[in-house]
């Protein structure tokens, strides 16, 4: 070989080794093989593979993929959907109601033993609509009893709507889960809650659990209020916490639907009006309690209702045949869809979509669960979601707006086609299943729709382990370092909206008769929410009887007709017509100086109290949204600056309400429709200067 063509290779292969990565370079460049899980077992055999161990969920000695936790979720998701019987398929595509034993959540006037950790082996099939209370056409099977459920209808996917304490529902959801892993191929289930963390004079079935043992944080609006994505991110995570702690791993929450009609009774749910701040609300949420990407700690998120529910028409709501119409008068469909955008873009586990249909867009007059142009056109091909469709309660059986010509079988192909993925409201599968046996459907569907529920699943880590620490969860849930970062969030939801004379805060010793008003009677004695004595956390005096004080401090607590008693009439936002004894407090501010604190559920209009012409002596004027006396007197006292801001507008007049559109922000609506403007909020330092940014 010539020298030079031999110098020549010899440099090329020196170059070659040169440019090689170092071998520890190299070990980081593939792919890390996973850490061995902890594995929770009841009664499968735990197999032994390479000194690695596996559960062996469908007991028959030998490693599956879908046992493998060293392979992908999507691997092993497909292969324990080879194995799934027909049967299996559609029981899994249901979600419904679960209940521990003694919980009659449902059957209100029942005689109630103390509910236990123990199952609750009844069905209950309903005659009539669970929230319009109307009669069915057909009865319904809202909860199967337990063991039925899992072991006969295949369910996995469960809502719990119990409120006890963390160690009974920690006991029960260890129960659920080894029933689950004894039965079949030993798929777990996925425990499901609405909002648990928040303090709401509206909880009720579908909406929130209301006053919990876990730690008690502001209602959505005073979270939104707050204007601290840092503290929001927070809120989640320690709910993510004590949820995981106990066992529930999906959240029904949160509602990316904006207030933009403030008659809406289901505004006390959102974050406001304002599209652009829902959205940054929106990603610390998901990222509080998912994660960047769902884990063995995350509670799965299902943001709802697509495409937004809140511009019913005059502000009703489709539980009821009357609220089925969304109307967009504004032109702001668009807008609804920005918060939704972020919670996907954050990595939203599940999306829900409402019962309301669009009345006046492009797309069909069906409700969206129907509606395959909203579904998967916009949803998952525009808009590229990729998890799961999980339908409200109820859209085949009690609220199929448009669609109510059509038979129970030809409901589900029409969702399906849409793009449903998950069902709730019934717990008895025979009509999927029937459904998919016609014909009527391509099977394609189902293996689609059930891919997705397990990769969810697999990602949570639940076949690993899906059980908890019963004694664990018990010390976690609501301890006081959580409820003190809850406390700070309190006094940050609070705002302060006039301020004349800067009468707040309150001078010290000042005289002050204190009193929260719900619904209250003429001459009633004052209620024990009032403060008459001062344990000294507080500089000023409280006195039993406004005669007696310097300052009268009124805390206001509006309560519309509940949702689901709704009927159909008009919605108003007057506190005359909302549980406000109007002519009890005008007596009291003609007396003496008055500060009022109004907790905006809705947007209440308050010209019965503070007429625009300023002929009151209410001088100071706070908002609250779900938080506490303490927080409230706090603020009212100079304890802690306010700091929060208005999450919507609330408009001057009953008339203004009627006139203004139902998609359109309040701070759109035009000049002389506000009061309280969106963002506005006044501080003690720096004076009385109105902040806004619309």
């Amino acid at each position: 070989m010539p020298q030079l063509l031999l110098k020549t290779r010899i440099l090329t292969v020196a170059l070659t080794v040169l440019a090689l990565p170092h071998p520890a370079a190299m070990a980081k460049l593939r792919p890390q093989p996973k850490p061995q899980p902890v594995l929770g077992v009841r009664s499968v055999q735990v197999l032994t593979v390479n000194k690695l161990k596996f559960k062996d969920l469908n007991k028959n000695g030998t490693l599956d993929k879908y046992e493998d936790w060293r392979l992908s979720s999507a691997e092993r998701s497909r292969d324990l959907l080879a194995k799934m019987s027909l049967e299996q398929k559609v029981g899994f595509m249901l979600i419904s109601t679960t209940r521990m034993k003694n919980d009659q959540s449902f059957q209100a006037g029942q005689a109630k033993e103390p509910i236990t950790s123990d199952f609750n082996e009844e069905d209950l099939v309903a005659s009539q609509n669970m929230f319009t209370r109307k009669p069915l056409p057909t009865p319904i099977m809202n909860a199967a009893g337990t063991t039925k459920a899992v072991t006969q209808y295949h369910l996995r996917h469960f809502i719990l709507r119990a409120n006890v304490s963390a160690r009974l529902t920690a006991e029960w959801a260890n129960k659920l889960q080894a029933l689950c892993e004894s039965d079949g191929l030993g798929i777990p289930a996925i425990i499901a809650s609405n909002p648990r963390n928040h303090i709401t004079g509206a909880a009720a079935i579908g909406t929130s659990v209301g006053k919990t043992v876990f730690s008690a944080w502001p209602g959505e609006l005073g979270l939104s209020a707050m204007r601290d994505l840092k503290l929001v991110r927070e809120f989640a995570d320690v709910a993510r916490q004590e949820w995981s702690a106990v066992g529930l791993r999906k959240g029904y929450m949160y509602m990316a639907d904006l207030a933009t009609e403030p008659r809406w009774q289901r505004i006390e749910g959102t974050f406001g009006e304002d599209a652009q701040w829902a959205g940054q609300m929106m990603t610390e949420i998901v990222y509080g309690f998912q994660g960047k990407t769902l884990g063995s700690g995350s509670v799965a998120v299902t943001t709802k209702h697509f495409p937004g529910g809140g511009s019913g028409q005059g502000g009703q709501d489709p539980h009821f045949e009357w609220g089925k119409k969304e109307v967009f008068p504004g032109g702001k469909f668009a807008n609804n869809l920005i918060p939704f955008k972020a919670a996907i873009k954050a990595g939203t586990s599940a999306i829900m979509p409402y019962y309301s249909f669009p009345a006046d867009t492009k797309y069909e007059p069906i409700a969206y669960a129907y509606n395959r142009a909203i579904i998967h056109d916009l949803l998952r091909t525009e808009l590229g979601f990729t998890g799961i469709i999980n339908s409200d309660t109820g859209p085949i059986e009690m609220m199929p707006w448009g669609a109510e010509n059509l038979s129970i079988q030809e409901r589900y192909k029409r969702t399906l086609e849409a793009g449903v993925n998950l069902y709730s409201g019934t717990a008895d599968p025979a009509n999927l299943l029937a459904t998919v046996k016609s014909g009527m459907v391509d099977p394609k569907l189902i293996d689609d729709s059930v891919l997705r529920l397990l990769m969810e699943k697999f990602n949570l880590g639940l076949f690993e382990n899906p059980y908890v620490d019963e004694a664990a969860a018990e010390r976690l849930v609501g301890n006081a370092q959580f409820q003190a970062r809850a406390d700070l969030a309190h006094r940050k939801s609070i705002v302060l909206l006039r301020n004349e004379a800067e009468i707040l805060p309150l001078k010290p010793k000042t005289k002050v008769y204190f009193e929260a008003l719900g619904n209250k009677p003429v001459g009633t004695a004052t209620p024990a929410t009032s403060y008459t004595i001062n344990d000294g956390k507080y500089p000023v005096t409280f006195v039993a009887t406004p005669d007696e004080a310097d300052v009268i401090v009124l805390w206001l607590k509006p309560s519309a007709k509940p949702l689901f008693a709704s009927d159909g009439s008009p919605i108003y936002l007057a506190l005359s017509k909302n549980s406000v004894d109007v002519a009890y407090i005008n007596s009291l501010t003609a007396k003496k100086t008055t500060i009022v604190a109004i907790n905006y559920s809705n947007p209440w209009v308050i010209d019965e109290i503070y007429p625009k012409d300023g002929s009151t002596r209410i001088k100071g004027v706070l908002a609250t949204f779900g938080t506490t006396p303490d927080a409230l007197l706090d603020i009212v006292t100079g304890k802690f600056s306010p700091t929060g801001k208005m999450p919507f507008t609330t408009p001057i007049s009953e008339a203004a309400v009627q006139q203004q559109k139902e998609d359109v922000p309040g701070y759109e609506e035009g000049t002389g429709y506000s009061l309280f403007k969106y963002n506005e909020g006044l501080m003690y330092k720096g004076g009385n200067k109105r902040i806004s940014n619309k």
